[in-house]
């Protein structure tokens, strides 16, 4: 039975600085880019802008909406305390702060959390979601809109090991991947009621990859990963438009550049939707060499690059996958890698914060040591580069 709490009605705040936000995983179009970053001139040295004390555990990413810094976290001995936490973006002082229970399942694997799942925003409302299959809505300022408990809906919707996908917003639907080895599917939810506009079933195996966002024309595409490989399917109607089904990893997400997806499948795939056949992708490459560890591929300018179980970086030609350089870096690597300035900027679990010039072969040109374990990809704007920990959330100056 559906089961939706709605609590009033939105205001018409407009966000006038949508393309400087980082508004859900790995930026606005899940690249792990920001246009307003690239643009800095920045020599790759780390100051520390600001800290703040976070509740409890979090694995997940801040998202920021203009000046505020939004991010969850769990708490208590089952982590069935949920938290939503605003922070102003030039401070780092905290703005408000809404609780919530737990409606399912809390049960993770030590090294992962219930606040795994990085939050997304439209703009105007916010979506956090959490291991427990916990979907909530608030507004700006931190008002409840709507709440959905997945798990009254599906209650076999879970794995022992914790979920970990995050959230995609496209239009006016939001996307939340519920895969595990049981009652598995994927939904769209309409963001401003909280009902579901389409659910489809999914392949019966857990899975931590989050949906990724492709934009063919004017139609809006959300790229599904899974142990079955890629189902491309239709953000507004929930319809398939194509499907590879040669198998892909279950950890690392693809990326997309253009119309083009760059797959964790026999190392990495690079496809694009077929134009013989629409149903059926067309593969441009594939190069078993290139074998991203939990870290997600990332293409920037001519390349993409992959980071693999040994904390070795890898730059690989954008047309044929063939390798360009390698650079070994301090790992292991949970992260993602993002870029600002034109250098990349990784974090390993240790908290090693490595600045990478990505046009002299990798070469590290600055470090800075957190002294936390940090499983969570760092968020990039205009003026700063978010960090968080379990404990702290950190904002590295950009010039």
């Amino acid at each position: 039975m559906l089961r939706i709490v709605l609590c009033g009605l939105l205001g018409t705040l407009v966000c006038d600085t949508a393309s400087a936000d980082w508004r859900q995983f790995r930026g606005n179009d899940n690249s792990g880019l920001n246009p307003a970053a690239l643009q800095k001139d920045w020599d790759g040295q780390q100051t520390l802008a600001w800290t703040a004390d976070l509740p409890g555990r979090g694995l997940s990413s801040p998202i920021i909406i203009g000046e505020q810094v939004i991010l969850t976290a769990c708490s208590g001995p089952r982590e069935d305390r949920l938290h939503v936490l605003s922070f102003d973006a030039a401070t780092g002082q905290q703005q408000w702060e809404r609780q919530f229970w737990a409606t399912g399942r809390t049960v993770c694997h030590p090294k992962t959390s219930v606040a795994a799942p990085t939050p997304a925003s439209d703009g105007q409302r916010i979506f956090a979601f959490y291991s427990s299959n916990d979907l909530i809505c608030l507004d700006l300022a931190g008002n409840l809109l709507w709440y959905r408990g997945l798990t009254f809906d599906y209650p076999n919707a879970s794995n022992s090991l914790g979920m970990s996908s995050s959230l995609v917003v496209s239009g006016d639907t939001v996307v939340a991947m519920v895969e595990c080895d049981d009652e598995s599917f994927a939904t769209g939810i309409e963001t401003t009621t909280g009902a579901t506009r389409w659910k489809i079933d999914r392949p019966r195996r857990a899975n931590w990859t989050s949906p990724s966002l492709m934009q063919l024309g004017e139609q809006s595409l959300v790229l599904l990963q899974s142990s079955d490989g890629v189902s491309a399917v239709d953000v507004a109607t929930g319809e398939v438009s194509w499907n590879y089904a040669d198998g892909a990893s279950t950890i690392p997400t693809l990326v997309v550049a253009g119309n083009t997806a760059f797959v964790p499948s026999h190392g990495v795939t690079a496809l694009r939707p077929g134009t013989s056949n629409p149903a059926v992708p067309e593969i441009l490459w594939q190069e078993g060499s290139l074998q991203p560890g939990t870290s997600s591929p990332l293409v920037f300018g001519d390349a993409v690059y992959v980071i693999n179980k040994a904390g070795v970086l890898t730059k690989a030609a954008l047309n044929d996958g063939s390798r360009l350089w390698q650079a070994r870096m301090k790992g292991p690597f949970s992260a993602s890698p993002v870029v600002a300035g034109g250098k990349m900027y990784c974090v390993s679990e240790e908290g090693s914060a490595q600045v990478i010039d990505l046009a002299d072969e990798g070469k590290t040109i600055s470090t800075h040591e957190f002294g936390e374990t940090v499983l969570s990809t760092p968020s990039v704007t205009a003026d700063g580069i978010y960090v968080r920990s379990d404990g702290h959330l950190w904002k590295v100056q950009l010039p």
